[in-house]
């Protein structure tokens, strides 16, 4: 039997992407390092390319300190990083760009080698 009352629920999801979603594309990553190039934005730039070449997670990411990146007057070449998640060593490099970036933002903050990398902005 059919009710007369029945009301045509539309689903919460429709319309929106669910599940995976793409791979960011090269000329999405040059856009956003523009941006932050332009916008004056050091902390934030080297936080991009820094993920960029690590492919860490976001969390094992922040946890960086200054002391692993930083080295004597410049930025190591080879960096080792804990992951959180699975607590295995993912060893990295750093590409030139990279480095030159975290220079500038450790010269502007203060190269104190028990601070976090990327400190809160709050």
């Amino acid at each position: 039997m059919h009710s007369t009352n029945e009301t045509t629920r539309q689903p919460w999801n429709l319309g929106r992407l669910i599940g995976l979603r793409p791979p960011i594309k090269p000329k999405h990553i040059w856009a956003i390092r523009t941006r932050l190039q332009h916008e004056s934005r050091t902390r934030d730039l080297a936080l991009f390319k820094t993920a960029i070449d690590s492919k860490l997670r976001g969390c094992d990411l922040i946890r960086l300190r200054v002391a692993d990146v930083h080295l004597g007057d410049g930025v190591r070449l080879r960096i080792t990083a804990v992951q959180q998640k699975t607590g295995r060593p993912v060893p990295f490099e750093l590409i030139e760009s990279t480095r030159e970036t975290l220079a500038a933002w450790l010269k502007l903050r203060g190269p104190r080698s028990s601070d976090w990398l990327f400190p809160s902005r709050s």
